[in-house]
């Protein structure tokens, strides 16, 4: 069965936003994801490195999935809003995705920065939140701890032993007063752009499986709440985005 990919254009409170949604190659969706992407400030886009991985994971596991690039990024209009717009710009981005997925369980997802806004929507949906949220990279030095400390839904974790926005010790730490259900993947990796382990970073979010159970490729099921795990690193030559 031929995969889908589309690239389209979602309506966002500051004008159009960039957008791309790919499905599993060899079985129907039993889940959707949004991915956020790294800082707009900082060069982060749709097609930065980790985001390509995380994405292509979550599709492995038998997910569709859905890329955007925030305010201001590429074909997206409007301009950078200090992470208060771009929240918005991820909701509007997960309306469009559940309106074409209106049965399946949802994820959401992020890399660095957008790993914040992913844990800030979250935050914001309350109850009505995702089935779980994915955080790879996620940035303690900002020291904005409350979406995450406060939510309820399962956390999922994923993180370099050698985050320089991240220090394993504050990950950690993080990770030990936060409530469950939660779990914390270690990858050893050369920095926080998981330098030299994108091809076990892929590999790790596929064997998460979805929250329907199981994966449609090589993923397993997600190991119990509160598991850590330490992943060794893997070649990332190949890889072909930003």
């Amino acid at each position: 069965m031929p995969r889908r990919i589309e690239s389209f254009f979602v309506a966002g409170p500051a004008g159009r936003l960039e957008a791309v949604l790919e499905e599993p190659e060899d079985a129907p969706a039993r889940e959707a994801a949004l991915v956020c992407h790294p800082h707009p400030a900082h060069g982060g886009t749709l097609h930065n490195k980790v985001v390509y991985r995380l994405a292509r994971g979550l599709r492995r596991s038998g997910c569709a999935v859905l890329r955007f690039n925030f305010r201001g990024v590429n074909l997206s209009a409007g301009a950078y809003d200090d992470g208060r717009g771009e929240v918005d710009d991820a909701w509007a981005c997960l309306a469009e995705l559940r309106r074409r997925y209106p049965a399946l369980p949802w994820t959401l997802a992020g890399f660095s920065f957008g790993s914040r806004v992913a844990a800030e929507l979250a935050a914001r949906l309350g109850d009505d939140g995702p089935g779980r949220l994915i955080l790879a990279g996620f940035p303690t030095v900002y020291r904005e701890f409350r979406a995450v400390e406060q939510s309820r839904r399962p956390r999922i974790f994923i993180h370099s032993t050698h985050d320089e926005f991240g220090p394993r010790a504050e990950l950690q730490a993080l990770y030990d007063r936060l409530w469950e259900p939660k779990q914390l993947l270690w990858i050893e990796a050369r920095d926080h752009f998981f330098t030299g382990a994108l091809d076990e970073l892929e590999r790790s979010v596929a064997a998460l499986g979805t929250l329907a159970g199981g994966s449609a490729g090589e993923g397993t099921a997600a190991q119990p709440a509160g598991h850590q795990a330490a992943r060794p690193a893997a070649d990332q030559r190949g890889d072909i985005a930003e």
